[in-house]
């Protein structure tokens, strides 16, 4: 790092303008570096990554003093260019000394597109829809899979391999469509605008990322009726509805591989004549093809193959299409970065023309700006791809600031993803504590691990102490209201709101308690999911960062009239935090006069402006 001094690629005084920017715009870029190092020289140099790595050297304009600082200045024209640009400077001195700084991220991005702004602004609620709620005990006979069903709703899901040391993932519950129809009014309630369902197509096992066939929704959850009823009633009460989907990789029991035979159709394992055939890769055909990440029972699928893309997304009657057409408002892209650009492309082209206003969310663990994946960098928020991402940086430098890390990595961590982010991808991340694939938080903050280092069966039988649960709870609360004060879609995973608790996959996938939820947590979220649907700021405001030490965090959303604030404490002892205005908590109804204020420990404040109404 150079002194910041010199170059602060986040200083508008160094360049402007901030962060990413659409393709057209000049940047200017400024240097100043002391004037006792002598240099009269320097020199911007830009390497445009996807213009067939083209690299400019521009001299830098001497344009005076500041102080007792040189001040270099150039513009860098970006031109009809659209994709990341790496930046550098080179300062030299009259005695022939040299000094590099850099190399910097410029995004550059397609800013043609109008980016829908809804989901981005709402509450994101994640279903996991075999486990949320059913209204009866559903029978399995004639389903494809195997599959069994719990009686009891509280059982646990099975997770010891089979006689072939197996985990199949064929036991379900019988969480339904309806089920979830049924609880509409309790997620409304909740503050939320959009549903986002894990897969909810047909597959054989219970998590249902194995597709069995796209064009049918699981017999176990309903019917293309009930979805569309779901949807309808979703609409209703304002809330749209995202799916999830899987075109990375298929079930072995599907319609298109039909490794067992389940289906009517002739699918590629029992001919090489079957219309499915040239969508996947046999290195010896029938038993040994690709699969996702080496599992048998996800073959993988080719999808350069013109006949797999018209059906997912070319024709007019595409899955993507259809199932938008039928009532859903999005789509989540399920391992994004194991998915080609152009066919990304042609998801987000097909998803834009079916519904204007619908989403593209892509699945992508780190920042989706500069991502490498199978030696490409991808395009992923470009423009054109996805209009948002899953946001794990961001639920990992939060969980790593509640368990005890310093306020300002968090600040960091975030500061570097809104500088690589088009301000349309910032808006839209999709944040989050904990997902399908992570232990569920109370668990992860109440014991401080996941518990890897002790056996399966000992996670299983796992229950947290009061003692453990008490500190996870104050924890979440934190967290929860960061979460849902901060830009992006604050997306909760079912049961987090009320208590859920557990380690990794199967653990964080049982049942909702319904009627045993902590009353506690469930307050908690249903006061901030209200503050997210009433304040503005919090739905489309700016972020400032008004504290960011120790185990303080503070920052404001929007300025003015109408501005809110988040201050929390994670720490063990009271710590001052000066307020920008006379305050009113929303968690509590408590005043707090402008200046220093003194925040208790294990404290959160969402603050509004003591003289407005809200």
């Amino acid at each position: 790092m150079c002194d910041p001094q010199t170059f602060d690629s986040r200083d508008s005084r160094y360049k402007q303008p901030y962060g990413a920017v659409p393709a057209g715009t000049a940047v200017r870029l400024t240097l100043r570096p002391p004037r006792a190092g002598g240099f009269s020289r320097g020199i911007l140099i830009a390497y445009f990554e996807h213009r067939q790595e083209e690299r400019h050297e521009l001299p830098m304009t001497w344009t005076g003093l500041d102080g007792d600082r040189d001040v270099f200045q150039a513009e860098l024209d970006t031109g009809d260019y659209v994709g990341l640009v790496w930046y550098s400077f080179r300062l030299e001195g009259l005695d022939g000394r040299r000094e590099e700084l850099g190399p910097y991220q410029l995004t550059v991005y397609d800013g043609s597109e109008d980016v829908p702004a809804w989901f981005g602004e709402g509450v994101t609620y994640q279903i996991f829809p075999d486990r949320f709620r059913r209204t009866g005990v559903p029978d399995p006979a004639g389903m494809v899979g195997g599959r069994s069903v719990h009686t009891s709703w509280d059982e646990e899901p099975e997770y010891r391999p089979d006689a072939n040391g197996e985990v199949r993932n064929r036991d379900f519950f019988g969480g339904s469509l309806a089920g979830v129809l049924e609880k509409l009014p309790y997620l409304r309630g909740l503050g939320v605008d959009t549903l986002y369902f894990c897969p909810v197509f047909e597959g054989p096992e219970n998590h249902r990322y194995g597709t069995g066939d796209y064009e049918k929704i699981d017999p176990m959850l309903g019917t293309e009726d009930d979805f569309r009823a779901l949807c309808g009633a979703a609409h209703q009460l304002g809330m749209r509805v995202v799916l999830d989907g899987v075109f990375n990789h298929q079930g072995f029991v599907s319609r298109y591989f039909n490794g067992d035979g389940s289906y009517p159709d002739v699918g590629a394992a029992q001919s090489p004549d079957s219309p499915y055939y040239p969508w996947y890769h046999f290195s010896h055909w029938p038993d040994r093809y690709d699969s996702w990440w080496g599992i048998y029972s996800l073959p993988a699928v080719d999808e350069s193959q013109p006949s797999y893309r018209r059906y997912i997304f070319g024709d007019e009657s595409s899955i993507i299409r259809r199932w938008l057409r039928a009532g859903a408002d999005g789509w989540r892209l399920d391992v994004a970065d194991e998915l080609p650009d152009d066919f990304i492309h042609g998801i987000h082209q097909a998803a834009r023309q079916a519904k204007a206003d619908a989403v593209v969310i892509g699945e992508v663990w780190e920042d989706g700006s500069n991502k490498i994946a199978y030696g490409v960098r991808r395009k992923h928020i470009l423009g054109g791809h996805c209009d948002g991402l899953m946001n794990y940086p961001f639920r990992n430098a939060l969980v790593s600031f509640l368990l005890g890390d310093d306020a300002f990595h968090f600040m960091q961590a975030m500061e570097a993803i809104r500088e690589n982010y088009p301000p349309f991808a910032w808006h839209s991340a999709m944040n989050f504590l904990g997902t399908h694939d992570t232990p569920r938080i109370l668990t992860l903050l109440g014991v401080g691990g996941d518990g890897k280092d002790h056996s399966k069966d000992w996670r299983a039988s796992f229950r947290m102490s009061e003692a453990q649960r008490r500190r996870g709870r104050a924890r979440l609360r934190l967290g929860a209201l960061v979460l849902f004060a901060f830009p992006g879609s604050p997306t909760v995973y079912y049961g987090d709101e009320a208590g859920m608790e557990g380690f990794e996959d199967p653990f964080n996938r049982r049942t909702f308690p319904w009627g045993r939820e902590d009353g506690e947590l469930l307050a908690w979220y249903t006061a901030l999911g209200a503050a997210r649907g009433r304040l503005e700021a919090l739905r489309r405001g700016e972020l400032t960062w008004l504290h960011a030490r120790g185990r303080v965090l503070a920052f404001q959303r929007g300025q003015g009239r109408g501005a809110v604030a988040a201050a929390v404490n994670a720490g063990d002892r009271p710590e001052t935090v000066e307020l920008p205005w006379p305050a009113k908590d929303w968690m509590t109804g408590g005043t707090l006069p402008a200046g220093a204020q003194e925040l208790p420990p294990m404290t959160g404040w969402l603050l509004t402006r003591a003289d407005e109404e809200v």
